[in-house]
């Protein structure tokens, strides 16, 4: 494998991965609605940021396009954007 195809780390996925899983550890009122009950919807999305902001953020890369897709640095941005997004308008 040559360097310019070695896995190395990501450090925006990084930190965008260990920020999202801060705020959710410190804060997890921000997956709920306003009735305060679980949103399951903004809760898969903010999951998946954080899944994939780590996932690629360490520097692994998979090798099947599915799984490299779901784990990128962009569906982390992806996530986080949509997240914002249901947040505001719910």
């Amino acid at each position: 494998m040559s360097d310019a195809h070695k896995p190395r780390i990501h450090a925006a996925s990084l930190a965008a991965g260990l920020i999202v899983m801060a705020v959710g550890t410190v804060y997890p009122y921000i997956v709920t609605n306003g009735a305060g009950h679980a949103d399951h919807t903004l809760a898969m999305l903010l999951f998946w940021a954080m899944s994939a902001g780590l996932v690629r953020g360490v520097g692994f890369v998979p090798r099947h396009w599915v799984w490299r897709v779901l784990f990128s640095g962009w569906s982390c941005a992806l996530a986080l954007v949509l997240f914002g997004l249901l947040r505001v308008l719910r």
